[in-house]
């Protein structure tokens, strides 16, 4: 592990956990989903008069979040009324993880079977069953370790998501443990492409019909997860679709910089979203464009909002967008400092060990990486 006091430095500045918040929720719990061997909650959420054959999108929250704030401050429930489809909201709990996060970096928490993963793969079935949604068009998308997690669900069950979006997250299967994960959210560790599609391969068990699409979205000024890792992501899954890293359109849709790869059939099957001064959480643009969400902790005010990642998906209508020139290399490179118009307002844990202890244990907790 490289300079772990600076990855401790950059993730302290990041701030410690802030406590849950109370907002209105629009979800209703979802019970008796199976065995449920990750100890997992869930929570649904579906529009009136939803008509049988509608699509699903699961939504994985961030540290510190809880189901119904990460649907108030993303605004997915809002697109749902206005497009048609139901949603699904796992949520962690403090007996799994005191920080709210999904166990990202623990092998029994993201393989096929058992632990959290399988946990979620049971609530999705559970809603495609309950409510006769279309089993071709189920969606997973989630914030940084909900983001990791989405990475978990697309390796480990393809057959059972046309699609998914990674928001501040990591690769499929490149950190198995405290010092690896740590290493790879400062952008350490490469792996090779081949290393990189083969761990998907293993977490899919021999998977041998089409695999998901994926759309990544990250803060060019990612100081707790470096940009660097979009990379890596893309990467894995160009690998497992077979495309050209160098056969790629290039978008500018706002400030994102938008690049899209197809496979030799046409089909747009990786996309890379950044957010130039970005920092760490979801976009969203709750005054302008779609008008969704709420601004808050992780959930950043950058005038474009990640639930346009539905469009690629079929769920709302497809807008025509700008061409732009390819992105200059500033743009993928993380600052070590957050502006302050997109720093999230965190506290401090209350009734925490002092000195450098403390440092240590706050960091470790607000990457979800402490028990």
């Amino acid at each position: 592990m490289r300079n772990i006091a600076d990855t401790i430095a950059r993730m302290a500045r990041a701030g410690a956990p802030t406590p849950r918040e109370t907002v209105p929720s629009r979800l209703t719990p979802l019970i008796e989903f199976g065995t449920n061997p990750g100890a997992l909650l869930g929570h649904s959420y579906v529009p009136k008069d939803l008509p049988p054959g509608a699509p699903l999108v699961v939504v994985l929250h961030g540290c510190t979040q809880t189901a119904a704030g990460y649907d108030h401050g993303s605004g997915w429930s809002q697109l749902a009324d206005r497009a048609g489809f139901a949603l699904l909201f796992p949520e962690q709990t403090r007996a799994n993880n005191p920080n709210l996060c999904f166990n990202w970096f623990a092998s029994e928490d993201t393989a096929q079977a058992g632990g959290e993963a399988e946990s979620i793969a049971q609530m999705t079935e559970t809603m495609i069953a309950r409510h006769g949604l279309d089993r071709s068009r189920v969606y997973v998308t989630g914030l940084s370790a909900g983001g990791a997690m989405t990475m978990a669900m697309l390796a480990t069950r393809p057959d059972l998501f046309a699609g998914g979006a990674v928001i501040g997250g990591l690769a499929y299967g490149t950190a198995t443990g405290v010092s690896q994960a740590l290493d790879r959210m400062r952008g350490h560790g490469d792996t090779s492409n081949t290393a990189l599609a083969d761990a998907v391969r293993s977490g899919s068990r021999g998977h041998d019909g089409r695999w998901p699409t994926l759309a990544i979205w990250h803060g060019g000024a990612d100081a707790t997860v470096s940009v660097a890792n979009a990379d890596t992501i893309a990467r894995q899954w160009r690998g497992i679709h077979g495309v050209d890293a160098k056969a790629v359109r290039t978008e500018r849709v706002g400030t994102a910089v938008h690049r899209i790869w197809s496979d030799a059939e046409g089909r747009d099957v990786v996309e890379d979203w950044t957010v130039p001064g970005m920092g760490h959480g979801t976009p969203i643009d709750p005054s302008r464009g779609q008008r969704l969400g709420a601004a808050g902790p992780f959930m950043l005010d950058v005038g474009i909002s990640s639930t346009v990642i539905a469009k690629s998906w079929g769920l709302v209508p497809v807008a025509r967008t700008e061409t732009a020139a390819k992105p200059s290399p500033v743009e993928r490179v993380a600052k070590i400092a957050i502006p302050a118009a997109t720093k999230p307002a965190l506290k401090p844990r209350t009734e925490a060990p002092a000195g450098i202890q403390a440092t240590i244990e706050n960091a470790l907790r607000a990457a979800g990486l402490m028990r």
